[in-house]
């Protein structure tokens, strides 16, 4: 399964099994959901099922990290695979923790220690200006490759618009979702259910453009 793969995902009826770079269980329940909706007939199988370990990410842009996490996932599975590379940018922070969002606080995926982080980072700011919101936003990149030595993976990416909250509200989501206000929906990324969330997400959004790509191939 090589380079017919973008169009056997349209018209081949059989499951086929990709890796998902990431042992993240809140990324692979997004996927799977995301993945059943669309009625592709795609398995999508974690890297740890295949004690595959986290690749190296010392890319230095959403797109670089995920591709190397992809073809790091093909290269030991044999099999295709897909890697999310995503976090939040906050522009008065300089856009960070961009890149570094699972470990922003040093521990990589201490969601309350990250949390916990980024309010800190911003104290100093909302006392200049207690009024002004702190807008931000997620982004999301999608690296799909049908073999580890791949010349052209395919990239697909989303942004989510919002702003930061002083205090995370919600129960659901992972990462930063608890601060991530969206004004129109008044409702943080942590408040939606999960099939509200992947419909308006950088996420679900990467994916609707992963899957036209797909689809027009």
């Amino acid at each position: 399964m090589t380079a017919s793969l973008s169009s056997s995902l349209v018209h081949d009826s059989a499951t086929q099994h990709w890796v998902l770079a990431s042992n993240n269980q809140g990324k692979l329940s997004e996927f799977k959901r995301l993945f059943g909706a669309a009625k592709l007939n795609i398995d999508i199988v974690p890297q740890g099922e295949l004690n595959i370990e986290d690749a190296v990410e010392d890319g230095l842009s959403f797109i670089e990290n995920a591709i190397i996490k992809a073809r790091h996932a093909s290269r030991i599975s044999g099999l295709p695979a897909i890697a999310d590379d995503s976090g939040l940018c906050v522009p008065v922070l300089g856009n960070a923790p961009g890149i570094y969002s699972a470990r922003y606080a040093g521990e990589h995926g201490n969601d309350a220690n990250n949390n916990a982080k980024l309010l800190a980072d911003l104290l100093p700011l909302r006392h200049k200006n207690p009024s002004a919101p702190i807008t931000a936003y997620f982004v999301c990149v999608l690296a799909l490759v049908r073999h580890a030595d791949d010349p052209l993976p395919i990239i697909a990416q989303g942004l989510w618009q919002g702003e930061i909250l002083e205090a995370p509200q919600g129960e659901h989501g992972f990462g930063y979702d608890p601060l991530f206000w969206v004004p129109e929906l008044k409702l943080t990324a942590a408040q939606m259910p999960a099939e509200q969330k992947n419909a308006i997400s950088h996420r679900g959004r990467a994916m609707q453009s992963l899957l036209q790509q797909l689809s027009a191939q």
